[in-house]
């Protein structure tokens, strides 16, 4: 390229670069000026949201309570502290934890807020105090670690906290929810049944345990036939140690059926047990105790949140790229959970029908590991809580291949085309 074809060429390309910049400086213009739209539109938007939810609010709010008050309530004595609507302790007190302590004082206060932790007590305690008219939240003692991480814990120093969260924020106390009078006395008799059943296997395991130590062994059997079936195998040296116990183990039999007749009457009167006893393994106990402990189906927005209901769900501390494998978080009601267990071995047991559940808990157990059978159980036992929650809400006949069949449909669809 000669001097002169060079120096004809460098106006036209600085025209060009120019054109480049300005154009680029255009489009640079017009992207802040859409982002700067977009922004303003996102704020209007949320304005608008903003307005309307506190108008909902101011709707929805309840009136203003003449004091926030906080109770620690123990076996004897219940203290509390009440808190004006500026924040101020009122008064710092204790009364006696009786439905006549509770009522001679709390009667003649205004209307408040009040709260207390989830107890033995939580219950009734809560009852009275609405009664009275007072607005009561019952506090998971779980979730509120300002208290039970305290350093400095003692009856008076929870009740202030636990009343200045409440004016503060209601949900930081994460409020649950008692069963009806009616539900809890029903659940006495399982609890009631639970206890004896587990007082019985303790004797049994200690009955067979001294017979061992001893160079004997007692016949295998059931724990309702163990009174009659291994007596005569008591070794004569311990017959005058044993029988006693042998006694005890017969009459908790007996006491035990009474109970079963009583969960047999129970059937009867909640009759939503009966679509739930349509699953291979859930007997009258089983179903009794489910609808007991659920008690109210729409509590749930979807079947799948009975699963952390009944702590069946692994605990989560994920921190970043973080997420390690822990175990379940075991909330919720225990003896539910329990038998939700127990539920599940029969199902994958060698007694268990072959269904969608079993199916799906033996592709996990196959999957091997350390806790490969454990985890399987679990698994099934969370899926068999949603399972009795949908067949309850719907009230559909139970299909045991239900999942499989349509499986197979969409594969045979599939190959046909």
């Amino acid at each position: 390229m000669t001097h002169s074809e060079v120096q004809e060429r460098k106006p036209t390309m600085k025209k060009n670069s120019r054109q480049a910049k300005e154009k680029a400086r255009v489009s640079k213009q017009s992207k802040e000026t859409q982002r700067q739209q977009r922004a303003e539109q996102r704020a209007e938007a949320l304005l608008r949201k903003l307005e309307a939810n506190a108008a909902r609010e101011v709707e929805a709010r309840p009136e203003a309570p003449a004091y926030y008050i906080g109770i620690d309530a123990g076996d004897r004595k219940s203290h509390f502290c009440m808190l004006n609507g500026a924040g101020r302790v009122v008064i710092e007190e204790s009364v006696a934890t009786t439905r006549e302590g509770l009522s001679a004082y709390f009667s003649k206060v205004e209307r408040s807020w009040i709260v207390l932790e989830v107890g033995t007590h939580s219950a009734w305690i809560s009852e009275l105090l609405e009664s009275l008219g007072h607005r009561v939240v019952v506090a998971n003692a779980r979730k509120v670690r300002a208290i039970y991480g305290n350093r400095r814990k003692n009856d008076r120093v929870d009740a202030r906290t636990l009343g200045r969260l409440l004016r503060v924020d209601e949900e930081l106390l994460h409020g649950i929810r008692h069963r009806g009078a009616a539900s809890r006395q029903s659940l006495s008799l399982l609890r009631a049944r639970d206890a004896l059943v587990s007082v019985r296997s303790k004797l049994i395991s200690s009955m067979r345990g001294i017979v061992k130590s001893h160079g004997g062994r007692l016949p295998s059997c059931s724990a309702e036939s163990f009174a009659g079936k291994v007596k005569e195998a008591i070794p004569e040296v311990l017959k005058e140690a044993l029988t006693p116990m042998l006694e005890q183990i017969e009459s908790l039999t007996a006491s035990i059926r009474k109970y079963d007749r009583g969960v047999t009457a129970l059937t009867k009167k909640y009759k939503e047990t009966e679509s739930l006893r349509q699953v291979n393994g859930v007997g009258e106990l089983i179903s009794v105790a489910y609808v007991l402990t659920v008690e109210d189906p729409s509590r749930f927005r979807k079947s799948r949140e009975v699963g952390p209901y009944l702590g069946m769900v692994p605990r989560q501390d994920d921190s970043g790229d973080s997420s390690p494998q822990l175990r379940i978080t075991k909330t919720g009601d225990r003896m539910l959970r329990r038998m939700m267990v127990l539920a599940a071995q029969y199902i994958l047991g060698c007694h268990g029908e072959d269904c969608d559940l079993r199916r799906y808990g033996l592709r996990i157990a196959a999957r091997g590991g350390k806790n490969a059978k454990k985890r399987a159980v679990v698994a099934v036992a969370r899926k068999l809580a949603v399972l009795l929650h949908r067949l309850w809400v719907t009230g559909e006949v139970y299909e045991p291949m239900r999942n499989s069949r349509q499986e197979q449909q969409q594969r045979t669809q599939e190959e046909a085309a």
